[in-house]
């Protein structure tokens, strides 16, 4: 019987060899993503920016995260100062709620009882503006604009930010 002798660096190998061999889990199998990444937040917000700037509106653009972080925040050239507070307040209560905000202000003015949401948090804005980001059924953010003479004129340029990354728009 011959008396092999195995050196360290040939097992190392070995065992290398054996591990890279296994079968490893496709993207596909994977989870996706849960959060929005800063480059669509971007994208989007451009968009809505452009499109209200092109409909003549001097507003303010917000993207939170579905934290309820901002992500990104633009405020137009002249655009009023309380602009940004309230697209960003937008922003976060449609990303809260899951819900665009002109359909969370329309809950409250058919179900009067239902005011109190206005007072859950004092970052929440329920006017018309603001659309939640949902891409592939999950919810990642909200995007809120402020500004446009209007909540419907708003949700437009919010609309235009969903479009741009291919979000899913209610």
């Amino acid at each position: 019987m011959k008396n092999w002798k195995v050196s360290s660096k040939f097992v190392i190998g070995a065992l290398a060899i054996c591990f890279l061999a296994q079968p490893s889990a496709s993207a596909a199998q994977l989870p996706s993503a849960a959060y929005l990444p800063l480059d669509l937040a971007q994208k989007a917000a451009n968009a809505a920016m452009a499109k209200c700037i092109a409909d003549g509106y001097r507003v303010s653009v917000a993207v939170v995260a579905r934290s309820g972080s901002t992500k990104v925040l633009i405020q137009g050239d002249g655009a009023g100062p309380h602009t940004v507070g309230s697209s960003t307040g937008k922003a976060f209560t449609s990303a809260s709620m899951g819900q665009p905000t002109t359909k969370l202000a329309g809950l409250i003015k058919d179900k009067p009882f239902l005011a109190g949401l206005r007072d859950m948090d004092q970052r929440l804005v329920i006017l018309g503006g603001a659309l939640p980001i949902k891409i592939s059924g999950k919810l990642l953010g909200g995007i809120g604009v402020g500004g446009a003479p209007g909540g419907h004129l708003d949700e437009a340029c919010a609309r235009a930010g969903i479009k741009a990354i291919g979000g899913a728009l209610e």
